[in-house]
Formats: structure tokens, sequence, C-alpha cells
């Protein structure tokens, strides 16, 4: 069964570095990052055309999947609020496939570290660190581990899942 893994939790915790490393794991697999998705300037939380970028994701998921690739890894921050992760995946238009979501979170401490070793100039917000995680979701601590570290994490889960959907 195609296994749609999916990635939440606040800017700089690691989606996309642990996303893309897990992506390389394994064979006949795609990635996707949702900010490729919604990459606009300026960005704004409040913008109305922002649940836009959702569809586009819902498009290229449905794709990856349509074109029978065995893992879709996925990684976004608005995938941490139910109703968008849920409108995302009503809008894929492909059927039989199995979801194993994953929340990376990490201290306050280590992300002001990692946003100021990214050079972001923005405030550092704390808001996506105190979402509750979406329920299902597998909780990953990201303190003190790499991106590589992460990845074999959430892979281990992954494998442990397809053995037991």
């Amino acid at each position: 069964m195609q296994k749609l893994i999916i990635l939440s939790g606040s800017p700089c915790v690691g989606k996309s570095a642990a996303g893309d490393l897990l992506f390389q794991m394994y064979e006949n697999a795609a990635y996707l990052d949702g900010d490729w998705c919604w990459c606009v300037n300026p960005f704004r939380l409040d913008d109305p055309r922002l649940r836009e970028g959702d569809k586009a994701m819902s498009a290229v998921l449905s794709n990856y999947l349509r074109l029978g690739f065995d893992y879709v890894v996925f990684c976004s921050v608005v995938a941490m609020y139910g109703n968008i992760r849920e409108g995302i995946l009503r809008d894929i238009a492909q059927e039989g496939y199995q979801v194993i979501g994953f929340t990376l979170t990490c201290t306050e401490e280590t992300l002001r570290q990692r946003h100021r070793a990214r050079g972001d100039q923005n405030e550092c917000s704390m808001e996506w660190l105190r979402l509750p995680h979406y329920p299902g979701d597998h909780v990953i601590h990201t303190d003190g581990k790499t991106p590589g570290q992460v990845a074999r994490e959430m892979k281990n889960i992954i494998d442990l899942r397809g053995e037991n959907p």
C-alpha cells in the first residue's frame, strides 16, 4: 500500500531537512515541501488567498499517488491545523493509501537557536510549538538530534507500520 507521510511542526523544527533525508532513504519515492506551493512576498498568515496553496498541495500529492510512488513525503507547517490537513487530504483524488503523520517539536531555546542559525530576520514565533499535536501523529522531539537521526527514527516507525498497517 502506498504511504503518504506527513511531517508537520513549527518553522525551524527540522521538517524539510529530515523530510528530504527520509525521502532519499526510500526507492520509488516523491517529496513535496508545502512551502513550494505558496511561496509569495510578502507572506502573511491573514492573506485570504493562502488556502489556495492547500489546493496546490492536494493536486501535487494526488499526482504523486496517481503516478504510483510507494512513498510520498510531505512537509508542511499548516498540516498542524486539523481543518487544513483534513481539507488537503479530502481534496486528494487518489484512494487506497496509508497516511502516517509526524509532528516534529523541540524546546523554545532550540527553536531560537535554529532560527538564528538560519539567518531569518523575522521574529521567531513560538505559536506553532504551543499547538496541540495532530491526533494520531507520532511526536518526535528533535532537540540534540541531527536531521539524519530524526529521519532514521521516522523510517523505523514507517517500516514498522508497513508490517502492521
